[in-house]
């Protein structure tokens, strides 16, 4: 909704209640007096977090005196108060240095949004209806602390269970304390698009369990495998900025950036050579590459010694990588391996990335262990311009008493989702009986082969913190409304993006309007009507109390604050935006090779990794096209699928909007019968989705790729009918080593159903006409 309109809509309601209000005095129009002062016309900025991803990029909201309809004791009225009009980038934090995407910019129609839950509610209905009431908030908190007495006090604490995203910072840690006091076991933390393959693999090449911040500003070469850094991947803002700097910030010096993966992403199309690679064979193109470098000796020897012990034959150069035989398992030609060796080998500082479909295979481990050995190769931090430390390092973890510590170890994965399902569907003793979701979606993000709904709808009694009504929300019995993020307190402790410690800190923004509640104070409540031992771990009666507890403590350490009390230190961070440490380089900030001595991980033993080879689900000649199920530029997972401006917002690739479609190489719509619009049966062994046809040179002949985000079934007006969901065509396998989702393993083939009549296709623009150039050498 945009600002005018929401201002028109607000007039005319309160035209319209007041009016229908004649005659009726139990519908009269209250007005609330001020709860704050604001001078009419002037427009204050205050700091927030933006919290539509994981990045933790800090924010400045616009606040201007408006009025507006809103919910106080019970009722319902207008009022004037400072409402949010804009969403900026904060200057001063590390993260983002003042720059906001266009997610976090959408940021403001989640506190706006027509469908947000405004009360507490009840089912009244059959699961999955829709069908709800509203109750108090005393009733309903009742009704839950009724509900964990009973688990108590029949001795079945530990069937209480919690479903989540990953979370990081102190809302972390008070479901983890909230949980192991009252005797449950550790919370589901569940995502789709998981990293816990990628900080599996840091922690053994470079003993750091987190995703590598990357110096690019400083990067002369840039090898990247799969990883869509400019567009979903890591800290998207933040590695902007650093290509900005590596692209323009140095007159007469440019970098050269190589981007390897099979379907071209928002970063590849901005690379310099983009290099199409078989499926799963990223780790042996990458030990190509090595092999080239450790037998040709092009680097000093003795590189890259920590990450190399991790792959089998490193000690011996590789023999079994040799380019001619590499050549053969990813299709990419000797020649262009010995020239990329070349030329890293020759450059100023260079390094290798990984991320993405890449990590998303069975051998996911395998091709990060082979990537971060030849990045731990190439990127030495000595000599030809590499004086200041390598490009890859990792943000030092922040010395706040535990919070640092527990965030660096969540890690989602299909194991514990799939864990979860088993116990609820075996019936075993300790099975959840009853279940607490806060913002996570897997009956529309999982696999439909995890049975997730199924579980799900077996849990005899279920509470919801959703703001919104979603697949899994619709099940629950009991949804208790959180505060919008630009109402609510909030922290964040950002994995990567800057060499510094951030941990970002927003009081409210602006006032609740509606009758909601945090979900970390509603927490806090539970405790404390609970007592005993949980109310002993959660002594706060507020979230705000709990986060000056966790932060104040920082006073004391070198940082962005210098303050001489608590008092002064907390009004300060609250100002800021929160605290982040001294600037510090790679070398300083994150050392490679040793884990952090304050962290409680510990690089684990493993023994050299032979190559592993990808298994997919599906046969080659039944289905014969490999199926990349890719993050959204606008809907990540598909949580953010309820704003409008990220429906209307066109995809950077195709500026389709609105609606779902596949991607198909020319070559194979025109063996196929297939053409731009038409409409594609796309058919797994779990299932099959249609979607419309777009033409695209820039994925390869023998795969397809959709975006995931679309096809919600229960998420509100702007996201319900539109498209088809990916995921419910994915089988389950997992990477072996972490049980992570290989979202990229599901193999399909595809059909023509259709014309455009019959496909729902909205374009903005024409599409990508003719890169990369087949016909052209690499």
């Amino acid at each position: 909704m945009e600002r005018r309109d929401f201002i028109k809509i607000s007039a005319l309601t309160g035209v319209i209640s007041t009016l229908e209000a004649c005659g009726h005095p139990e519908r009269q129009l209250i007005r609330f007096v001020p709860e704050e002062d604001l001078i009419p016309g002037i427009a204050k900025w205050k700091p927030s977090v933006c919290t539509l991803c994981s990045a933790g990029c800090g924010l400045l909201v616009r606040v201007m005196q408006g009025e507006a309809e809103v919910v106080r004791h019970g009722q319902q009225g207008l009022i004037k108060m400072g409402l949010a009009k804009k969403l900026e980038g904060n200057p001063e934090n590390p993260i983002n240095q003042g720059k906001l995407c266009a997610r976090g910019q959408a940021g403001l129609q989640v506190l706006y949004n027509p469908d947000r839950i405004t009360h507490p509610i009840k089912r009244t209905g059959a699961r999955g209806s829709g069908q709800f009431q509203e109750i108090s908030w005393d009733d309903a908190l009742k009704e839950v602390a009724t509900h964990l007495s009973a688990l108590q006090s029949s001795k079945q604490a530990n069937s209480l269970a919690f479903l989540a995203r990953p979370l990081r910072g102190q809302r972390h840690e008070l479901i983890e304390r909230f949980l192991k006091a009252f005797g449950a076991p550790s919370p589901v933390w569940y995502e789709p698009f998981d990293e816990a393959v990628l900080r599996q693999a840091n922690l053994q090449s470079f003993g750091h369990s987190a995703l590598p911040t990357i110096d690019l500003g400083r990067a002369d070469y840039v090898l990247s495998f799969g990883a869509d850094f400019l567009g979903t991947w890591n800290s998207p803002v933040a590695q902007s900025a650093g290509y900005g700097e590596m692209r323009q910030g140095r007159p007469g010096r440019r970098a050269k950036f190589v981007q390897i993966e099979s379907r071209m992403s928002q970063t590849g199309a901005n690379c310099d050579e983009w290099i199409a690679c078989q499926p799963g064979t990223e780790g042996a193109l990458a030990l190509g590459i090595a092999h080239v470098i450790l037998n040709e000796k092009l680097v000093p020897q003795g590189s890259g010694l920590r990450a190399g012990s991790q792959i089998a034959g490193w000690s011996a150069g590789l023999p079994e990588f040799a380019p001619e035989v590499v050549e053969k398992q990813t299709g990419v030609k000797a020649a262009v391996i010995k020239r990329l060796a070349h030329e890293i080998t020759r450059s100023g500082p260079a390094t290798a990335i990984i991320g993405g479909a890449p990590l998303a295979q069975t051998n996911g481990l395998f091709n990060a262990l082979a990537v971060n050995a030849l990045e731990s190769l190439i990127d030495t931090g000595d000599g030809k311009g590499r004086e200041q430390g390598p490009l890859m390092g990792f943000t030092p973890e922040p010395p706040a008493g535990d919070a640092g510590h527990s965030a660096a170890l969540t890690q989602a994965s299909l194991a514990s989702l799939n864990a979860f399902t088993r116990s609820v569907l075996s019936g075993q003793p300790g099975a959840p009986q009853m279940l607490l979701l806060y913002d996570s979606n897997p009956i529309f993000a999982a696999p439909p082969g995890t049975r997730v709904r199924e579980a799900i709808a077996r849990i005899p009694y279920i509470v919801s913190f959703g703001s919104f009504i979603d697949e899994t929300s619709a099940q629950a019995d009991l949804i208790l409304p959180d505060h919008a993020p630009l109402e609510s307190w909030l922290d964040s402790i950002p994995e990567s993006g800057s060499l510094q410690t951030v941990i970002n800190l927003a009081t409210p923004a602006v006032a609740p309007l509606h009758d909601t509640r945090s979900m970390p104070d509603v927490l806090l409540g539970l405790a404390q009507l609970l007592g005993g031992d949980v109310g002993k771990a959660l002594p706060w009666a507020t979230f705000d109390a709990m986060l000056r507890a966790a932060y104040v403590p920082l006073r004391t350490r070198s940082g962005s604050i210098n303050a001489k009390t608590d008092e002064e230190f907390w009004q300060s961070a609250q100002q800021q935006g929160g605290w982040w440490s001294v600037a510090s380089t790679a070398a300083t900030a994150g050392p490679r090779g040793a884990t952090s001595a304050t962290s409680p991980m510990v690089a684990a033993k493993h023994g050299p990794m032979a190559q592993a080879v990808p298994e997919f689900a599906g046969s080659a000649a039944e289905f014969p096209f490999y199926f990349l199920p890719y993050a959204s530029q606008s809907f990540g997972d598909g949580s953010l699928a309820h704003l409008p401006w990220l429906q209307e917002l066109p995809d950077v690739m195709t500026t389709a909007m609105w609606s779902s479609w596949v991607e198909i190489n020319p070559k194979t719509g025109e063996r196929l019968g297939i053409q731009q619009g038409d409409l594609v049966k796309i058919a797994s062994l779990q299932g099959s989705v249609l979607a419309p046809a777009v033409l695209s040179p820039g994925i390869a002949p023998d795969m397809v790729a959709m975006p995931v985000g679309q096809g919600h079934e229960n998420f509100g007006r702007f996201a319900n009918g539109h498209g088809v969901n990916p995921l419910s065509i994915l089988a389950p396998l997992a990477e072996e080593t972490t049980g992570s989702l290989a979202w990229a393993a599901t193999r399909v083939k595809i059909a023509r159903a259709g014309g455009t009549e019959q496909a729902k296709l909205i374009l903005f623009a024409g599409g990508m006409s003719g890169f990369p150039h087949e016909e052209e050498p690499r």
